[in-house]
C-alpha cells in the first residue's frame, strides 16, 4: 500500500511586510503548533520514505521543527512545490521511486488541500478536511493503487486528519 501525507506549513508572519511571499518565516504561533504537529506525528509513528519540501521558507521552518519525529526520512528541498497547484503536486507523485512506499509533503494551500479532496474517495473526517485544511493541518492518505505513476482521483482513503488547535 502507498501512503500519502501532507503538511500544510505552520502559520506565517506578516510582521515585515517588505519580505515577499517566499521568504516570510513562522509566526510565534506557527512555531508553537509545528512542535504540537511533530507530537502528533511522532504519536501516530510516522515513517515516510521521502519528505518533498517546498523551498519558502515557512515550508522549511515547518519541516525543521517536525523533523525530530521523522528523523530518518530523506528530504528533498524542490522550488516547484511553492505554491503548486493539485495537478502539479499529482504529477511530482507520479514520479515518486517506486521504493518509496510514504511520502510527505510539506506546502502550501490551496494545492494541498485540493489535491486530498481530489483523491480521497472516503474517510470519517473528509467532510473537515473538505471545509478548511488550516496552517499546520496534516493529513494521511492510504492509496489503493499499487504505484505512484498509476495514482488517480478518487483512489485513496482519509486516514487521519489534525489541526494543531485540536491537538492537545
Amino acid at each position: 500500500m502507498r501512503v500519502i501525507h501532507l503538511l500544510r506549513h505552520a502559520k506565517s508572519s506578516w510582521a515585515d511586510d517588505t519580505l515577499a511571499d517566499h521568504e516570510r518565516p513562522l509566526a510565534k504561533r506557527g512555531v508553537r503548533d509545528a512542535k504540537r504537529m511533530a507530537a502528533h506525528l511522532l504519536a501516530l509513528h510516522v515513517e515516510p520514505d521521502l519528505v518533498l519540501c517546498s523551498s519558502a521558507v515557512r515550508t522549511r521552518q515547518t519541516l525543521d521543527l517536525v523533523r525530530p519525529s521523522i528523523p530518518d526520512a530523506p528530504v528533498q528541498i524542490e522550488d516547484e512545490l511553492y505554491g503548486a497547484s493539485a495537478d502539479a503536486l499529482l504529477e511530482r507523485l507520479r514520479f515518486v521511486p517506486e521504493s518509496v512506499h510514504a511520502v510527505l509533503f510539506i506546502g502550501h494551500n490551496p494545492g494541498l488541500q485540493d489535491l486530498a479532496v481530489r483523491l480521497a474517495a472516503s474517510g470519517p473526517r473528509l467532510d473537515d478536511l473538505t471545509t478548511k485544511f488550516p496552517t499546520g493541518a496534516f493529513a494521511t492518505l492510504a492509496l489503493g493503487s499499487q504505484t505512484w505513476p498509476s495514482v488517480q482521483p478518487g483512489d485513496a482513503s482519509l486516514v487521519d486528519f489534525a489541526v494543531p488547535r485540536q491537538l492537545d
